[in-house]
């Protein structure tokens, strides 16, 4: 295989994608996976594909990412995030239309922690009066 054209890491929760973009004819590889077959819903597979799309660039170049931790919804934004910072490293031009689009903003919220003495992070026991 080449070297790659351009790289980038993408996280989002506890989710992390590293991606490698290739010149060819639009071919995913996550995991080993295709794109349909690592995300079956049709809405992430177009909120992953978003960057591409934004920038005319869908059929240009083969994605290959390594995607770890979370779930669906964190690992999509993490490949989302990390094809946008890929195609910023191989062609700096596309940053403006990717930073309008927010797909260059690391969305940091995380699970809040459970505190002592609540059932969750904020929910209290229920009071009973008598």
């Amino acid at each position: 295989m080449p070297p790659p054209l351009a790289q980038g890491t993408g996280r989002r929760k506890s989710s992390v994608a590293r991606v490698r973009i290739y010149d060819g004819t639009g071919a995913f590889s996550l995991n080993g996976r295709t794109l349909d077959n690592y995300f079956p819903q049709a809405a992430l597979r177009l909120r992953a594909l978003e960057p591409l799309r934004t920038v005319d660039m869908e059929g240009r170049f083969d994605v290959h990412a390594t995607i770890e931790g979370g779930g669906f919804t964190g690992q999509t934004d993490a490949l989302r995030l990390g094809i946008a910072r890929a195609l910023i490293a191989a062609d700096p031009d596309l940053r403006p239309a990717l930073k309008r689009e927010g797909l260059l903003t690391r969305d940091s919220r995380r699970v809040e922690r459970k505190k002592y003495g609540l059932r969750k992070a904020r929910r209290a026991p229920q009071f009973t009066k008598r």
